[in-house]
């Protein structure tokens, strides 16, 4: 494998907490960065739909999609996005 092959491991199980405490760190670093904006559009999602959880996490992704500054922060949204299927 060559230094340029970028494998990137996807995790698909997680459960709610574990999505939940994802998003808990994106209001956190979105906080110490000043993007207002995110910790307003996630909002109180602790016990919320799985269904308002990805209106809300695509609205974030759309908001920080031009920004590459903030890439950590878009894949850990991708991370909880790619796992809201395990939401019961």
């Amino acid at each position: 494998m060559s230094n340029d092959d970028k494998t990137v491991e996807l995790i698909t199980n997680l459960d709610r907490a574990s999505v939940e405490g994802i998003l808990q760190q994106v209001v956190t670093e979105a906080k110490a960065r000043g993007l207002d904006d995110i910790v307003t559009l996630l909002g109180d999602f602790v016990g919320m739909s799985r269904a308002d959880m990805q209106k809300r996490i695509a609205l974030c992704l759309e908001f920080l999609s031009d920004s590459p500054e903030h890439r950590a922060l878009f894949s850990q949204l991708e991370l909880a996005e790619l796992n809201l299927p395990n939401l019961n």
